[in-house]
């Protein structure tokens, strides 16, 4: 520790990294290689301790467990991957070594605490960085993680740091151990300092300072101080049960907009739907598995396939069956619940009937970190700018081309269409096809999401009906609505009943609204509610 405060002390805030001996780093190293488990955190101090450009690459590379010493000649390297045999190169100057055999060389290893302590002696050197971001990402890692004669060492950068987030995340770091002074006006200060802080080293200091403090006005201050986070904390939770139930909404758009046509353009009672949710991310499955060397891109691809496949099929379905039952809505009703018994078990006999894995790209993982308290996921965010999307692609689409306008006709008035030169077998095939493919796309989107197996569309064929009947029938706009509004109705419920009871009173919600408007909330207007 010693050795660490007087290296902080001899590097000004902002400074440029001077040379360092090597004969000092080589040293360094060999005692880092040589050392046991136990020694390893002394000679990790002593490493950090110099002034060397190369000390921050060895730093992180043990961190991440690519830090590895040859068994014969004892020289350390950094693997190019953790584990071997990888591309290496010489930890002392960078020089590549090639790759290296997984017998030729020992990975030099650590514990939890050795690794907590890398990452704050790396956070420490990266408040010298020259990128505002890199210095505020690492004084948020160092909150509650300084000891008093570290704070004590950095508390002169709280005035040269000319980042606004990036000194805020250090006068946090610096007043937390603040609170621990033995000086009433110091601790006041510094619950000053930290009010309004939502991580959770902060707002459990604070609440033992509530509870514990011997000075009455000092526990007084972190009582206000810990309901104004709770106050922000509330607001944030608010926020986080929109956003996801706006996420769930979109997966119910997706689930449904092809539902939305099928019946409520064609008035198909159509069962498989489900299942034609399902193929679309069997058909992402297989894709990956066709080119698994494009797996960052298999879902561009899987969108036009799904869509042409499942649409296929859907032209098959309409030509097959649907077509000799027409104005039969209950016969429908039977017929597509059969097919969708047939396709699930075409599914376990020629696929699996266990689930099978769809890889999610780089680019749909980790999360995007708003604050200490609140996250999203970018698989969701994707979704949901993917369900925007397709909809409005539909909506264009249907007012604006050839089809859209024969398929608007013959909704709105099938002999007159058909007097009119309209060939309405052909526009039944292709607009089945149509909410089929789009069916299709919407697997794709819950491959991200969900298991891939033969039951997955039941999960959804329930919650598609109820969005297409509360939005109103053939209407898009009423199933964009009618799918967020459900989507995030559930979710603010769930915390309150639980999710099956939360489904529940969804169900009993919209059975209700039917009641009182039977038509939705968007009904259909002129001829096409007359039918």
């Amino acid at each position: 520790m010693i050795v660490l405060l007087w290296i902080l002390a001899l590097i000004p805030a902002g400074a440029a990294v001077a040379a360092a001996d090597e004969t000092a780093l080589a040293a360094a190293l060999e005692h880092l290689a040589g050392a046991g488990l136990r020694e390893r955190a002394e000679a990790v101090e002593t490493l950090a301790a110099l002034d060397h450009p190369r000390v921050a690459v060895i730093l992180q590379a043990y961190l991440d467990g690519r830090l590895y010493v040859e068994r014969d000649g004892g020289e350390v390297l950094i693997l190019a991957e953790a584990g071997a045999p990888h591309a290496a190169e010489r930890a002392l100057d960078g020089a590549p070594r090639g790759r290296v055999d997984a017998d030729a060389v020992k990975r030099i290893g650590s514990n939890n605490a050795l690794r907590k302590r890398l990452r704050i002696l790396l956070a420490l050197r990266a408040l010298d960085a020259a990128e505002a971001a890199e210095r505020r990402r690492a004084a948020e890692t160092l909150i509650g993680e300084l000891d008093a004669a570290e704070a004590e060492v950095l508390r002169p950068r709280l005035e040269s740091e000319p980042d606004r987030a990036a000194r805020a995340a250090l006068a946090a770091a610096v007043a937390l151990v603040d609170l621990d002074a033995p000086e009433s006006e110091r601790r006041l200060a510094a619950i000053d300092t930290l009010r309004g802080r939502l991580e959770p080293q902060v707002r459990g200091a604070l609440a033992r300072l509530a509870e514990n403090d011997a000075d009455p006005a000092v526990a007084a201050a972190a009582t206000r101080a810990l309901r104004g986070i709770q106050t922000r904390l509330d607001a944030y939770a608010f926020v986080e049960k929109l956003l996801f139930g706006l996420s769930l909404g979109s997966i119910l758009v997706l689930a449904a907009i092809g539902l939305a046509i099928t019946f409520g353009v064609m008035g198909v009672i159509n069962m498989a739907h489900g299942e034609l949710i399902m193929l679309g991310a069997y058909t992402t499955y297989a894709v990956q598995r066709l080119f698994p060397q494009w797996i960052e891109w298999s879902l561009l691809i899987a969108v036009p396939a799904a869509f042409l496949f499942s649409g296929a099929v859907g032209v098959l379905i309409e030509r097959g069956v649907i077509r000799h039952l027409y104005g039969r809505p209950l016969e429908t009703l039977l017929a597509t619940f059969g097919i969708s018994l047939i396709l699930q078990q075409s599914v376990r006999s020629f696929v699996s009937a266990q689930n099978v894995a769809v890889v999610t790209p780089s680019w749909l993982s980790g999360a995007w970190q708003i604050n200490p308290v609140l996250a999203l996921t970018y698989n969701r965010l994707w979704i949901f700018a993917f369900a925007l999307v397709v909809f409005f692609a539909l909506l264009a689409l249907l007012r604006y081309t050839a089809l859209g306008i024969e398929v608007r006709a013959v909704a709105q008035n099938r002999a007159m269409a058909r007097a009119l030169g309209v060939r309405s077998d052909r526009v039944d095939a292709l607009t089945f096809g149509l909410g089929a493919g789009i069916a299709g796309v919407a697997g794709v989107a819950l491959s991200q999401l969900t298991n891939v197996g033969p039951n997955l569309g039941q999960d959804y064929i329930i919650d598609s009906f109820m969005v297409v009947v509360f939005g109103g029938v053939g209407n898009l706009w009423g199933t964009l609505v009618g799918g967020l509004s459900l989507g995030v109705f559930n979710k603010f419920m769930e915390p309150v009943t639980g999710a099956v009871l939360a489904k529940i009173l969804v169900l009993v919600f919209i059975i209700l609204f039917i009641q009182k408007r039977p038509q939705g909330v968007f009904p259909q207007r002129g001829r096409a509610a007359e039918g």
